[in-house]
């Protein structure tokens, strides 16, 4: 009899522990390159932590963000839909009234519905008014700031136009310029301190963090200690930082009961040379649809339930991670339609287990550039950003002398273009095949005209949905922003 006892208790621990949803951490960097890690080819950056992170999980290849810039990138994510289909485009700053529309349903605010305590320590970057604030999206915590660390007295062209960077805690600014070589190690604590207070419940952990995004600083413990200059070693802080979580979900004795997800919001920003990442062996970077600009290295580790040791190189893109995870948390999704798709079969390893798409589409802005299907990709026509001339220094980008105020002051690709040392090129309809040349550098449309219009087909319903600014189509299924008062 007591030989059934304890079979039965052992049994019912079992069974609690298989079906306590996962905790989930999002470690979010900020233009990092696809080949800033060890694990993806660095030969400058020593990057351990994130190493053995993929050595105990799975490493993706094939893995996109929606839109090559920092707001596009985070609504597509907190909402699982392309950027275009909730209203965002580019990056929102201190003058922005916009924000994330109230009626989106976020992953924070899934997760806690689900039962999940809530944090977020970073850059948050969808809103700046209070209504936008994470407290008000779904959030427990937040200690971060508002918008892109260059949005401040260090900007490079724009700083005399800057209001001081504010730190929130909460609702309330705490610091005004904070020193910002202290912001990888006050989120870390906080993250840390996080999960100690929560480990006895599910938790979703989200960490956007501001580095390495212009201007980057490290703080002393890492200043100095890189091959790869003042960008390695802010690069070895994330790193660190990345140590401190897995060893703290390892000392609360949750690995595994714990997600943990790492990713870059984009590619590096090119023009800003020994201060930008390496998108290696793609072409171009953040704020283009080739591949530099949105491929970006993605690390799964979950043991027990995620592969060790393997690699994947099936095409996934950022909007798949909120029904993913809402499968996994028992969340329920929103009766508004998004465009992510469940890759758990891929996260597990499961035999056979493909990418869900048939395509994957890639907006500029407003504008649909170009379409995935298989290891094809076409460009449509458009214009695009390119380094003009030799890359910058030390903060500053490319041609940083020879910026002209009027031109500075232009919006739009131009006005990009001009603030950031980059020239505007076009590239014609032009299809590549990602397999053989993922640097896009062979186009091979003439070739295969039947790919040309299987992929021009399959972006066809998206362009009428979301709309296309180079075909001058409006789209049928915009939501709109949300707006402050």
């Amino acid at each position: 009899m007591r030989l059934l006892f304890v079979f039965l208790l052992v049994t019912s621990v079992v069974s609690a522990a298989e079906s306590r949803p996962p905790n989930v951490v999002l470690i979010l960097a900020d233009d990092m390159g696809y080949a800033d890690l060890g694990c993806f080819g660095a030969e400058k950056i020593k990057t351990p932590n994130l190493d053995r992170m993929a050595a105990a999980g799975t490493k993706f290849t094939g893995f996109y963000v929606a839109q090559a810039v920092c707001s596009a990138s985070r609504a597509a994510l907190m909402t699982g839909c392309y950027a275009n289909r909730v209203g965002m485009q580019g990056a929102l700053n201190h003058t922005s009234k916009e924000g994330i529309h109230p009626d989106e349903l976020l992953l924070p605010e899934m997760c806690k519905k689900a039962g999940y305590a809530t944090a977020a320590f970073g850059k948050w970057h969808l809103g700046t008014y209070p209504m936008f604030n994470p407290l008000h999206n779904g959030f427990d915590e937040f200690l971060g700031i508002p918008y892109s660390n260059d949005n401040s007295k260090y900007h490079p062209s724009l700083a005399p136009e800057m209001p001081p960077l504010p730190l929130y805690d909460g609702l309330k600014v705490i610091e005004t310029d904070p020193d910002q070589s202290q912001f990888t190690r006050r989120f870390t604590e906080r993250a840390v301190s996080f999960i100690e207070r929560n480990k006895s419940r599910p938790f979703f952990l989200y960490m956007p963090h501001v580095m390495p995004h212009v201007p980057v600083f490290a703080s002393d413990a890492f200043r100095g200690k890189s091959a790869a200059g003042l960008y390695g070693d802010v690069v070895r802080e994330l790193d660190w930082s990345a140590g401190q979580i897995l060893d703290a979900i390892q000392r609360c004795g949750i690995e595994g009961d714990t997600l943990v997800i790492f990713f870059s919001d984009n590619g590096p920003f090119l023009s800003y040379g020994n201060h930008a990442g390496n998108a290696k062996p793609f072409r171009e970077g953040k704020l283009t649809t080739f591949e530099g600009g949105v491929r970006v290295p993605f690390i799964v580790r979950w043991p027990g339930r995620v592969p060790a040791g393997r690699v994947c190189d099936e095409p996934v893109i950022e909007t798949d991670l909120l029904p993913t995870i809402a499968g996994l948390a028992g969340g329920k999704l929103s009766d508004r339609k998004i465009d992510g798709l469940d890759i758990l079969p891929l996260l597990e390893g499961k035999a056979g287990a493909k990418s869900p798409h048939e395509a994957l589409v890639f907006y500029g802005g407003t504008e649909l550039q170009a379409v995935r299907g298989g290891d094809w990709k076409l460009h449509f026509p458009h214009p695009y950003i390119t380094v003009d001339g030799e890359p910058g220094r030390d903060g500053k980008p490319a041609k940083f002398g020879q910026m002209k105020p009027k031109a500075i002051t232009q919006s739009g690709i131009a006005g990009i273009a001009s603030r950031h040392g980059y020239r505007v090129e076009n590239t014609g309809l032009a299809l590549f095949n990602l397999k053989d040349d993922p640097g896009e550098a062979r186009d091979v449309a003439k070739e295969h005209p039947e790919i040309v219009e299987r992929l021009r087909k399959l972006a066809e319903p998206v362009r009428k949905e979301l709309g296309d600014s180079l075909q001058k189509v409006k789209g049928t299924e915009n939501r709109p922003l949300g707006m402050a008062p």
